[in-house]
């Protein structure tokens, strides 16, 4: 079996979202995604990979893996590259299950679970890396298009934060994740809160527990939008509430203010979706930084690259919780993940895409139940793009 070629999908209701095909001589196509920079993530792939990958075997996984490793590490950049990579990698593991005719997570050496918890990351159906014009503050981005549903969730964690932990828990779902401080990140540019903004920040957590009491787990998303000092007030301020973690306090690029931060509060800290390759999580795991690892399938390095990073971790006696708050093929990734890893402590989604737009673009989705996901169906990836997003070339 050899690559044939490599087709991109660029949707244009979702501009910040590319889909890549990698087909085969034998008709099989294996699915990857990635998110952000798609245009220069495409430019990649056709200039640059296609050449490169069109005749090889792909059931090599490891060897095409480290080729393209060294040829992204010897452009000097990490950024469409990694994710150009992250994308194909899901797609060749994709071929080899069908291949097989095994799901992914068995060709990782089998499952130890067949479902894990997840948690609702608390963004409606207009908060999207995949339907962003830009990246925005988080609070507001820009969609080219609009959605309505009954799961605004962001607007509900801003202003009805009782009401939608209730709506979570009738869902068996027990934990969630809001950012209620993002909103005054522009005053100062991350450099100070005042003690009003503190105390408004604070008032989802506090209306929680007065709703729920301690049904609810609820992590604080810090986006990385914080300095140093900030951060520590403003975790120093919600710890009464108990948060499930503090996600990604400062920038990744300076593990011992992360470790400062780690160090100054007895809530679990996680990064970092933000860091690609094991080479920069074995130094945040070297610094004691961090309490759990949160990968991005689609932009750490794909499946091959994730589960080294999760052997990693489990090394150091840490669990891992897959990020997914872009693409429907990263979330099925990630699900494959979660069956097979022995340190997955649980599994993000966002309810309003996984009930919203994700089946607009995919013809399966991981089933969820009383608050779990469930090992995926089928072999490889168990899922593709349905047939009239895939008939959509946009001139690719």
């Amino acid at each position: 079996m050899k690559i044939t070629h490599l087709e991109t999908i660029l949707p244009d209701d979702y501009p910040g979202l590319i889909f890549v095909h990698v087909h085969t001589d034998s008709g099989l196509i294996g699915l990857g995604d990635t998110a952000f920079g798609v245009d220069a993530v495409a430019a990649h792939i056709h200039k640059s990979l296609t050449p490169y990958l069109v005749g090889r075997d792909p059931l090599h996984i490891e060897r095409i893996w480290s080729d393209l490793y060294q040829r992204c590490f010897s452009a000097g950049s990490r950024g469409a590259e990694m994710r150009a990579l992250s994308a194909v990698d899901i797609a060749l593991w994709d071929i080899f299950g069908q291949a097989t005719g095994m799901p992914i997570y068995d060709l990782l050496g089998g499952p130890v679970r067949d479902r894990i918890s997840v948690y609702n990351t608390c963004a409606g159906y207009r908060y999207s890396v995949a339907r962003a014009d830009e990246l925005g503050t988080s609070i507001d981005p820009k969609p080219k298009i609009t959605q309505e549903g009954p799961y605004e969730d962001l607007d509900a964690f801003l202003h009805r934060p009782d009401k939608l932990a209730r709506s979570l828990l009738e869902e068996g779902i027990t934990a969630m994740k809001i950012w209620p401080f993002d909103q005054f990140v522009a005053k100062t540019r991350g450099q100070s809160i005042s003690t009003a903004d503190l105390a408004k920040g604070c008032e989802p957590f506090a209306r929680i527990r007065a709703a729920v009491g301690d049904a609810m787990d609820v992590a604080l998303e810090m986006h990385t939008l914080w300095n140093l000092p900030t951060a520590i007030r403003i975790a120093k301020a919600v710890e009464e509430y108990e948060p499930m973690w503090f996600e990604d306090p400062v920038r990744m690029d300076n593990f011992d203010s992360l470790r400062q931060f780690k160090d100054c509060t007895h809530i679990p800290t996680v990064a970092s979706e933000t860091l690609a390759t094991r080479y920069s999580y074995r130094m945040l795991f070297e610094k004691q930084a961090t309490s759990i690892c949160m990968p991005d399938v689609a932009w750490c390095g794909g499946i091959s690259e994730a589960k080294r990073i999760a052997t990693m971790a489990e090394a150091y006696h840490l669990p891992v919780a897959p990020h997914d708050c872009t693409g429907p093929v990263t979330m099925v990734a990630s699900v494959h993940l979660c069956m097979n890893l022995p340190n997955a402590l649980t599994q993000e989604m966002v309810r309003s895409f996984y009930f919203g737009w994700y089946p607009e673009l995919v013809t399966t989705l991981p089933r969820i139940e009383d608050g779990h996901i469930h090992a995926p169906e089928g072999p490889g990836l168990g899922t593709a793009l349905r047939p009239d997003l895939a008939a959509r070339r946009e001139g690719r």
